[in-house]
């Protein structure tokens, strides 16, 4: 179905059942298996709940997201099922509970009907460095699909289910939805609760949901959101209707130095500009503004987050869960072989990154200096938004690049991000959403609004989606 609200009509009219349309996802997942996207499927009991769903449907009585089929990324917890972050660190581990976003989804109705591939630890922009293989990107196989939720956007745009849910760090929602032709959300930081997420960047990492189209991105992000006295970052600020309202007129800002970057695609930049001079067309105000601090964005980024995953990650050491060294024969050699072997190259890369900005000596050098930075970038933010309403960017430097590519080297993979760690350093919400295409392959474009005004930004991405890319 096009949208949620048209799927439920088609429940409601009786064209359609729940359990019809989880057979058709479930046969579709199984054509699709090159993919690559589902780790595991939970075939059985999504047709078990998809029964049950359709008598609720059948007395009048349902969730918001009833019959709705969602995937998730792999270092979502879910109770009594496999998660591992795509690591074999993990190896074998069984989540004791549900992540509070994914509890609220089930208590709308929705089906879990699987989870999905990932960079390992959510550590990737290409969904190149999963433990189980790559994720292929549906609309040429030869290209990634983005990361780190790679498989959440192969998920949705495979048809595989109806929406998914990655995380965000850096923008490993925004930018597989780019390369994907989706809706990407990155909610404010604290808007969604993280009980229940494996931990990448505990001051950056948010739940983030894929979607065909923004109603249906601002339906899930909603349903998600909320105050969790197991998460102390959530806030416990109300959640209003996100359902996207006709977009009053508005004060946009774009990043000059990130239209006039070199990285950035020639076609790209000409269709940015394009829906600029529409948005303007319309008679909202859009003014290119300066952000000085654009080259400091990934060094800090990279610091910041090293240094949190080397942190985070010490709890994986072989001895209470998951992979533990064959070849170890004391404590010592278990920890030491076990974290060698259980962790994939770019993961350990960063856990010495970070294991080496935080070690004394270098941490008021890198780490601090790093924190005092992020703190400019969000004075700086703060003073855009004294002014505009919204900040446009593109989401990517160019369109999906091909397997191998950038693999050799980490620089040039890291510069993937260059247009999305903004929101995730000042924790700021952020969606992209198709703009166009190169050859065939889709690019994005991003709405950024001030902390908690997901409303205003939901508007302002449906309003171009409707009216910019006639």
């Amino acid at each position: 179905m096009a949208t949620i609200s048209s799927y439920h009509l088609a429940l409601k009219e009786g064209t359609t059942t729940v359990r019809k349309t989880v057979e058709a996802f479930l046969a579709r997942i199984a054509e699709t298996k090159d993919l690559n996207a589902f780790l595991a499927v939970y075939a059985d009991e999504a047709l078990e709940r998809a029964d049950t769903i359709d008598k609720k449907i059948a007395s009048g009585e349902f969730g918001r997201l009833a019959g709705v089929v969602v995937g998730i990324k792999d270092n979502i917890c879910y109770q009594g099922h496999g998660v591992q972050g795509s690591s074999k660190i993990l190896d074998g581990f069984e989540s004791l509970y549900s992540a509070t976003a994914v509890e609220k989804l089930l208590s709308e109705d929705a089906i879990i009907i699987g989870r999905l591939n990932c960079d390992e630890f959510a550590m990737g922009s290409s969904n190149e460095n999963s433990a189980f293989g790559n994720v292929l990107n549906p609309l040429d196989k030869t290209r990634v699909p983005g990361g780190s939720s790679g498989g959440s956007a192969v998920a949705v745009a495979a048809d595989l289910c109806h929406v998914s849910l990655g995380s965000e760090t850096g923008g490993s929602v925004r930018q597989p939805a780019s390369f994907c032709g989706l809706v990407g959300v990155k909610p404010t930081y604290g808007r969604v609760s993280r009980h229940g997420l494996l931990a990448f960047a505990s001051s950056f990492d948010q739940i983030s949901p894929f979607a065909k189209n923004v109603e249906d991105a601002a339906l899930i992000t909603e349903v998600i959101s909320g105050g969790d006295d197991f998460d102390s970052t959530s806030s416990s600020k109300e959640v209003p209707d996100y359902s996207p309202k006709p977009l009053e007129k508005k004060k946009f800002a774009y990043l000059k130095d990130c239209v006039e970057s070199d990285a950035l695609d020639a076609t790209i930049k000409a269709r940015f500009l394009e829906v600029v001079e529409k948005l303007k067309a319309d008679g909202h105000t859009v003014d290119a503004v300066d952000f000085p601090l654009l080259d400091h964005l990934i060094p800090t980024y990279y610091i910041l987050t090293t240094a949190e995953a080397s942190s985070n990650l010490s709890r994986y050491d072989g001895m209470r869960y998951g992979y533990r060294s064959e070849k170890a024969t004391d404590l010592e050699s278990t920890y030491k072989l076990s974290r060698s072997e259980g962790f994939g190259p770019e993961v350990k890369r960063r856990i010495m990154l970070g294991t080496f900005v935080l070690s004394a000596g270098y941490y008021d050098a890198y780490y601090a200096k790093a924190q005092r930075v992020r703190r400019l970038l969000k004075n700086t933010t703060d003073e855009l938004f004294s002014e505009y309403d919204m900040i446009l960017c593109p989401t990517t430097p160019d369109v999906a690049f091909k397997f191998g590519e950038n693999s050799e080297d980490p620089i040039k993979m890291y510069l993937e991000d260059i247009f999305t760690v903004l929101a995730n350093l000042v924790g700021i919400p952020a969606i992209s959403v198709p703009m166009g295409d190169k050859n065939g392959l889709p690019f994005g474009i991003q709405v950024m609004a001030n902390q908690f005004k997901e409303a205003q930004m939901f508007a302002g991405a449906k309003h171009i989606t409707d009216n910019c890319n006639k």
